[in-house]
């Protein structure tokens, strides 16, 4: 807590000050334009890597697996489309880290390794209880998981309407 209180004390400080030296040193108007060019960049950037994002989960769902990258880098994006949009040049340096998609995936996938985020998803459950794990093999990770109370699984419950053609 005291981290982020910090943080909104020290970074707006911090940005006021480098605002002022690019200020003094470029002029006030092309300091204001470059504000406001890195904002559009950021939110052109933020569409197109929305999209590839969001496209490649949906690709992931389809073959069964649990799309936990991309979730990451989805929540990665908003945080850097958020900062762009800020004034200032620091966040806009974390701002484009976390939308150009080499320094994101990298982040994501040591957010990934590093254990702060879990993967989740078990087997898709049946009625009689049996557990067979998602299309595509095992999960992230390379351990089954099971599907019975206590032994780490989860059941998953899908509700839905079938029609029998003949």
């Amino acid at each position: 807590m005291r981290l982020l209180f910090s943080l909104f004390i020290i970074l707006p400080v911090l940005e006021m000050w480098v605002l002022i030296e690019v200020g003094s040193v470029i002029g006030a108007l092309p300091t204001v334009g470059l504000v406001l060019l890195t904002a559009v960049i950021g939110a052109a950037l933020l569409k197109q890597q929305g999209l590839s994002t969001l496209t490649r989960a949906q690709a992931r769902l389809d073959s069964g697996q649990v799309p936990a990258s991309e979730i990451l880098e989805g929540l990665m994006l908003a945080v850097g489309g958020a900062l762009l949009l800020t004034p200032g040049f620091i966040t806009d340096v974390i701002g484009f880290c976390c939308l150009l998609p080499f320094t994101r995936k990298a982040m994501a996938a040591q957010v990934l390794r590093s254990g702060v985020v879990q993967v989740g998803g078990a087997g898709f459950s049946t009625m009689q209880g049996h557990t067979r794990p998602p299309r595509g093999g095992q999960p992230p990770g390379g351990r089954p998981r099971g599907g019975q109370p206590g032994d780490g699984g989860e059941h998953v419950t899908i509700e839905g309407e079938y029609k029998k053609e003949e």
